[in-house]
């Protein structure tokens, strides 16, 4: 079980240098996140917009201490929506955020988050697109929904994640299924204590269709985050047993994992939207990737070898 092993070393300073300093290191994050800023980004963007993609964007970075770094990263989604809003892609490009980036974790935290994130979801809807409130660790799960309930009033769009292996997510499942609700679906990426998630692939992968099939029984919009190919010929079971066309539920995959894929879906005329990380605080996002998929820690590691 080296995934927990993995999101440890995710948090350790020692790690990052070691890892940062690596030769090959850069060559392998590109695969994930294809640039460190917005000018960089721009290309990728056109590109994959252009090969009928749709795209959701998030600006790396997590370990928040001071007001000023979460005003930065609000200022760093802003200067985003500024660049995007000439692309006139409308909803083809969003925005995921996590409240961590916008100080959630600092004193007076729920309303500082919320303070700094209400800008950028106003910014968002006036270049005709949206926001979605990524999930993290399960203590700053209470906040996000709140937070998320609060946008909602103005901003109804706004969408929001849950994470198939927390036992609490088929109660919100349940409660998030309503009109107008998108609602993201993934497995989980932080190491979680057995008293509060599953601990075993199978029965995160049975919370996991057990949930979609409440959101696709629901009223609102599902976005299934999975790069499983059985979860994703589960999902279009399950939309047709519940009725819904193509076009009222979408996949999302991150960039660089299984492009091949996301081109097929499309060219099926599924919505398959790719979820594209950039900027110079890429350490945390890079070691969950790893952590998800051990394919990925295989990538890296051959690379090690074969380049170092």
């Amino acid at each position: 079980m080296l995934g927990p092993v993995i999101l440890a070393a995710s948090r350790s300073d020692r790690m990052r240098r070691l890892v940062s300093a690596a030769p090959v290191t850069k060559q392998v994050v590109d695969r994930f996140i294809p640039g460190e800023t917005v000018d960089e980004v721009l290309p990728i963007i056109r590109e994959l917009t252009g090969s009928g993609l749709e795209l959701t964007m998030d600006v790396v970075g997590e370990d928040i201490t001071t007001p000023e770094q979460a005003a930065a990263a609000r200022d760093a989604y802003l200067e985003l929506i500024d660049r995007l809003g000439p692309l006139a892609l409308g909803t083809r490009a969003e925005m995921s955020v996590k409240l961590s980036m916008f100080g959630q974790a600092l004193p007076g935290g729920h309303e500082r988050a919320l303070a700094n994130v209400r800008p950028v979801v106003e910014a968002a809807a006036a270049i005709g697109t949206t926001v979605t409130l990524d999930a993290e660790d399960h203590t700053t799960l209470d906040s996000m929904f709140a937070i998320h309930e609060e946008l909602r009033k103005d901003f109804p769009q706004t969408g929001c994640v849950i994470q198939a292996y927390l036992f609490r997510t088929e109660a919100d499942a349940r409660r998030l299924a309503a009109d107008g609700s998108r609602v993201r679906l993934v497995k989980g990426a932080y190491k979680e204590p057995a008293e509060v998630a599953h601990q075993q692939k199978h029965e995160i992968d049975k919370a996991y269709v057990r949930i979609l099939r409440t959101l696709m029984e629901g009223e609102g919009y599902p976005m299934i985050g999975s790069h499983d190919p059985r979860l994703i010929s589960i999902t279009q079971e399950l939309a047709r047993t519940a009725g819904r066309k193509i076009g009222e539920y979408e996949f999302q995959m991150l960039y660089g994992i299984r492009g091949d894929e996301h081109l097929r879906l499309a060219a099926e005329g599924h919505r398959m939207r790719v979820y594209t990380a950039y900027g110079t605080d890429w350490y945390g996002y890079f070691m969950r990737r790893l952590a998800e998929k051990p394919a990925n820690l295989r990538f890296f590691l051959r690379s090690m070898v074969s380049k170092g």
